[in-house]
């Protein structure tokens, strides 16, 4: 089978697994809104942010260090398991003595038992990183869609009925426990690969060497990131914050649906071809083609649509977070241009030049946030959008040197799709509130939804994108070898 019906299967096999597991936690999501109230979500995202710290030094980049190997022995993934459960017991060790600082950080002593339990995740985790990056380098999404979507549907069971009994935010720890210990049992269970009692430090050293790197960067990255919540969380309140982070998680099951389900496919896959530039800049432009064609009317939509959508499924008490959904989606938007320009600075292992970058940013950040803070929520979700859009420009430059993808080439790549969703969504938004004047929201929403991704299909197609005209060509090869094979039977 040729690399791209590999990867382009694997994208499959991704996608579905992305998009079930996606859907439950959507589902479960909103039926926790109507169970819970904004401090709860508030309080766990005070708790994970340092669940984030602790996990990132947990993987210690051991992940992408095994991911991006042309040759991988079994001494070589020993190695790597062995360290990853090292680093998360160290991992744990440092956040159990810190939940009373942490706790007082805050001036909020319930974290102290939040962190100490939630943190197990780390723990549960460190067993399935390496078994998880065997089955990526294998394209093996099957086996993981088969370990994740259990994992997703009994830790949402659990979640909503701890909700339904009143544990408050403790529903949400479950969630996150019972989806790790279910679905790193069920990868060991089908996964083939297993660890041999064995240690190599020459095979630590040459992956650390890589790994710490990517490592350091994780860690600039996942503080942050989350720096955010953690400034909310403290400046204003447990209600804010959970508003905040509730917005956060709905456009990442939307962002992490489509990205996370390329990117984990085409890291390993373009890894394999690392050393051929022009097979490797095409790929890159197909992929980057692909995945804006898909994101950027997703994600514009979804901030057109996001009033209806909270009058239609959840309570009165989350509308305050529509308007930071909105800034959120605009955000986003760059998100799968950085994601994928980053990428080709670890296929191409310099994680060197992703570290200095990743410091470039959260200098910019800083430098942001010193500026917007003092004038509320809205101002710092404004700053956000000003740093996804600077951001951009470092990281397009770095691939124009390394596989002579420039950036007027990205431009001429990403801005049909970007106009056309911008056009499409704005007419939406535009619309909208003359539409709920006069209809039910649900009709709105659902109306609005299907006219506005209709005519970006229809348009997209009359305007010959490339993106549509891939996915077409690889659909009638499909149906082609299928007709092959049929007749050959």
């Amino acid at each position: 089978m040729s690399l791209s019906n590999k990867t382009a299967i694997g994208i499959l096999w991704n996608f579905s697994d992305q998009l079930l597991r996606r859907g439950m936690a959507s589902l479960v999501t909103l039926l926790l809104a109507r169970l819970l109230v904004p401090e709860d979500f508030g309080l766990l995202a005070m708790v994970l942010v340092f669940l984030t710290i602790a996990s990132a030094m947990m993987d210690s980049g051991l992940q992408q260090a095994i991911l991006r190997m042309p040759t991988l022995g079994p001494r070589d993934a020993s190695t790597a398991f062995f360290s990853n459960i090292a680093f998360g017991v160290l991992a744990y060790g440092l956040l159990y003595a810190s939940a009373p600082l942490i706790a007082d950080f805050y001036a909020e002593p319930r974290l102290i038992v939040l962190v100490r339990i939630g943190g197990i995740v780390v723990l549960i985790n460190s067993f399935e990183v390496i078994q998880g990056a065997m089955l990526n380098r294998a394209l093996d999404f099957r086996t993981r869609m088969k370990a994740g979507i259990p994992g997703s549907v009994v830790s949402g069971g659990v979640a909503v009925l701890l909700g339904w009994l009143g544990f408050g935010v403790w529903a949400l720890v479950g969630q996150m426990l019972t989806a790790a210990l279910v679905t790193t049992a069920l990868m060991w269970w089908w996964g083939s690969w297993r660890p041999r009692l064995e240690f190599d430090v020459v095979s630590f050293k040459a992956m650390f060497r890589f790994g710490y790197k990517m490592f350091l960067s994780r860690m600039l990255d996942v503080l942050f990131v989350n720096l955010y919540v953690l400034l909310i969380a403290k400046l204003f309140s447990a209600s804010v914050a959970g508003l905040f982070f509730f917005a956060e998680r709905l456009k990442e099951l939307v962002i992490n649906q489509l990205v996370t389900a390329v990117q984990n496919v085409t890291f390993p896959a373009l890894a394999s071809i690392q050393e051929d530039p022009v097979r490797l800049k095409s790929a890159y432009r197909q992929i980057l083609q692909v995945m804006v064609y898909l994101l950027f009317p997703a994600m514009l939509l979804l901030a057109a649509l996001a009033e209806p959508l909270f009058l239609t499924l959840l309570p009165e008490r989350w509308l305050a977070a529509v308007p930071y959904l909105q800034l959120m989606c605009i955000a986003a938007v760059m998100y799968p241009l950085s994601t994928l320009n980053l990428n080709v600075l670890k296929v191409k292992g310099r994680s060197d030049l992703f570290l200095g970058l990743e410091i470039v940013k959260k200098v910019l950040i800083c430098a942001v946030l010193a500026v917007t803070w003092r004038h509320g929520v809205m101002a710092i979700l404004i700053g956000q959008i000003v740093v996804a859009v600077v951001s951009y420009i470092p990281n397009a430059w770095f691939s124009r040197e390394l596989i002579n993808y420039s950036i007027r080439e990205q431009l001429a790549d990403f801005l049909p799709a970007l106009l056309l969703a911008t056009a499409v969504a704005g007419t939406t938004w535009w619309a909208v509130p003359a539409l709920l004047a006069i209809w039910p929201t649900p009709v709105v929403l659902v109306v609005s939804g299907l006219l506005a991704g209709a005519a970006y299909l229809l348009l997209s197609c009359w305007l010959r994108f490339a993106a549509w005209q891939y996915g077409a060509g690889w659909i009638q090869e499909r149906l082609s070898q299928r007709k092959v094979g049929n007749t050959a039977c």
